[in-house]
């Protein structure tokens, strides 16, 4: 029975993880496109640039994480 209650502590600290990292992604991305208006509305190109990219990395790197799973 002990067995059991550490593989049940895992599975829940395994999705406690999934969890925190889906909400920290989300808020990465709404701060991105937040920054990346900005930087329209400022014409600021070069941070533009620097943000879009960023933002492209992180559905990149998204995608690759639930493809693995």
């Amino acid at each position: 029975m002990g067995k059991m209650n550490v593989s049940n502590d895992m599975m829940l600290s395994l999705f406690a993880e999934m969890v925190w990292d889906e909400a920290l992604r989300k808020y990465r991305e709404q701060y991105l496109y937040k920054e990346i208006d900005l930087a329209l509305a400022k014409g600021d190109e070069e941070s533009f640039l620097a943000l879009t990219t960023e933002l492209r990395s992180l559905y990149t790197h998204g995608n690759n994480r639930s493809s693995e799973a």
